[in-house]
Parts: structure tokens; sequence; C-alpha cells
């Protein structure tokens, strides 16, 4: 039988080293979001989540209520970092984007297990689109465009992996093209284009808008194959690696533990993957293998876009890459959906 846990155990266990190399207070703050989250596991064992979800009406309850707490963080919410993107009750902060990403999914699910048949039409289409568009927008005010890219994520991969014929995802990508030109115009801040540019000139401004991923690249140059040893990342240490804890965590665990280690997440990682979609292979209802694509989109995407930004490959994004960046919100997100594909393994013959 798959397990979940062994591969998320490994993620996680990178992470708590990594963050106790870094702060003693982030290491416990974030070793409780892991019982916290033991205890979501525990909870979708013995809660009969489906009979819920069966429900229409609860899954458009829950999209709507994040809307609206999307809506209410953008006029209310504190701003952290340029981006208002946090509730705070009194020392907790939550972010509502991870509960979005949650609903997507669960609507997106519902919603293709009900119309796969009629994918090719474009009501079909522009309806999903819809369901994107209006929390794609309001965390593009905010401004993060690192969740935005992730909610377009959950629905281009349902679409894609509904059966859209040939035709209709050429027609499709050609109607995004056009919505990128005009929002690399139109919708961009200067800051993000110029990570863009600078993605594509590493060498410019080193010092610069490349600053964060130059010192990335250089604590994974200099790990080698078994890395520095805990505590021991110059760069992580000294403070040259920015947001070590979170945007560049896998930096700053290769710095420590080098290459092998590397490899090891990427390992359980993509174990996690394969084991999340052999689950939803087996799936009795299109809901519930619908609930592990979406699953397997949000953690591949996360995941390609972190490590892909740290490694320079890709233009910072600032998104988390899963069980191993720091944060509650991210945490409880990701552990409830582990909660809900392993509630779909226990009920498989």
């Amino acid at each position: 039988m798959l397990s979940l846990f062994i591969p998320v155990g490994i993620i996680i266990a990178a992470s708590l080293i990594t963050l106790a190399s870094i702060s003693l207070n982030l290491f416990f703050l974030q070793l409780l979001w892991v019982v916290v989250g033991a205890g979501i596991i525990v909870f979708f064992l013995f809660f009969d989540w489906r009979a819920l979800l069966n429900y229409r009406w609860f899954i458009t309850g829950l999209y709507v209520l994040v809307i609206l707490l999307l809506v209410f963080v953008y006029v209310e919410g504190p701003t952290v970092r340029n981006i208002k993107s946090w509730i705070v009750v009194g020392p907790f902060n939550f972010q509502p984007v991870e509960l979005m990403k949650i609903a997507l999914i669960l609507v997106y699910a519902s919603y293709f297990s009900r119309r796969h048949l009629s994918i090719a039409r474009w009501k079909t289409i522009g309806s999903s689109f819809f369901l994107f568009l209006v929390p794609a927008i309001l965390t593009i005010i905010e401004p993060d465009f690192g969740a935005a890219l992730i909610f377009f994520g959950i629905w281009f991969g349902f679409v894609l992996l509904s059966g859209l014929p040939p035709r209709r995802i050429a027609a499709t990508v050609l109607i995004l093209a056009l919505v990128g030109v005009f929002a690399w115009f139109y919708v961009l801040r200067d800051y993000h284009r110029a990570r863009i540019i600078g993605f594509f000139d590493p060498q410019a401004q080193s010092l610069g808008v490349n600053y964060s991923v130059t010192q990335s690249k250089i604590a994974v140059g200099s790990a080698g194959f078994w890395g520095k040893g805990y505590g021991g990342g110059t760069e992580t240490q000294l403070g040259f690696l920015t947001v070590p804890e979170s945007d560049f965590v896998f930096a700053a665990f290769i710095e420590q533990w080098g290459m092998f280690g590397g490899l090891v997440v990427i390992g359980g990682f993509l174990y996690l993957i394969y084991a999340i979609l052999a689950i939803g292979a087996r799936a009795e209802r299109n809901f519930e293998m619908f609930v592990c694509i979406g699953t397997v989109i949000v953690f591949g995407m996360q995941f390609f876009l972190n490590a892909g930004s740290e490694l320079g490959l890709l233009p910072v994004i600032g998104v988390t890459f899963p069980f191993l960046s720091y944060g509650g919100s991210s945490m409880a997100a990701n552990f409830f959906l582990i909660g809900v594909v392993n509630a779909i393994r226990k009920g498989q013959k």
C-alpha cells in the first residue's frame, strides 16, 4: 500500500532541520503547525468528508466565503513586505489564498466531474475560467502574482486533463498569449517586469534585481555533494541568502546538506506525487480522482516555481515549497489536501 506519510515526513524533517539552523523560534512555530497538520490528518480519518462534499452548496459556499475573505484582506488587511495577504487574529496570521487553493480544487473537482463530457463547449471553458478569474484579480491587486499564477495553473490543469480537444487547446493558448501581452503592459508592475528581464540576463544587476538568485546559486554551487553540515552554510548564516526560511529554503537546505540532501528531498517529493496519482487512478468516483489531480497540480506547480527560481531556472515568483518552506497557512493547507487524499486511499478496497 502506497504511503503518503513517508515522503511528507522526509520533506518536513528537512524543513525542521533547516529552520532550526536559522532560528529556533521558526523551528518551534513550524513544529507547532506540523502538530496541527497531524491533527487534520486524524480528523479526516474519522470524519466522513465525502458525505459533506456531496452537497454542492457546501463547496460553493466555501468558495464564496474565501472570496469574501480576500476582499476583507484587501480592504482591512495589514501590509507586509508591500503585500496585503494576511488576516491577523491575535498572534496568528493566516493567508486566505491558501484556503482558496483548496476551494478551487474542490470547486473544479465538482465542476469537471459533472461536465467533463461537455468540456469542448466554449460555455464550459468560459464558466470555469470565471471561477479562476475572480480570486485571481483579488490576489493581483494585493499584489500577490505568485498566488494568481497558482490559481491559473489549477484552472488550466483541470481543463487540459478533462479531455479538451487539440483545437480547443490551441485556441485557448492563443487567447491566453494575448492576455499575457496585455498583462505585461497593463497589469505587471515594474519590479515584476524587471525580474523577468533579469532572468534572461542573470549577469546584469547581480546586486540589484538578481541579487537573491545570485546568492541562491552561490549557496547551491558551493555546497558540493555532501554540503557544509548543520549550521555551516555561510550564505544562509551570514544573511546573504534572502528569506532562507521560505522563498529560498531549498537553497538553504542544499547549502548545508549538499546535492545528496537535495536529491533526497526531490526524490521524496516525486514519490509523493506518484503516490497521489496512483490513489487518484484507483478512485471510485470522478470527483475523488479530480481532487487527487488538483492536489498534484498545486504541489507540482509550487515545487516547480519555487525550486526553479532558487536554481535560476525561472524568474523569482515568491511561492512556497510544499512542506519545506516555513508558513503556518501553507502547511495547514498542504496537510488538509494530504488528509483528503489519504481518506480517499483509506476508502479504497
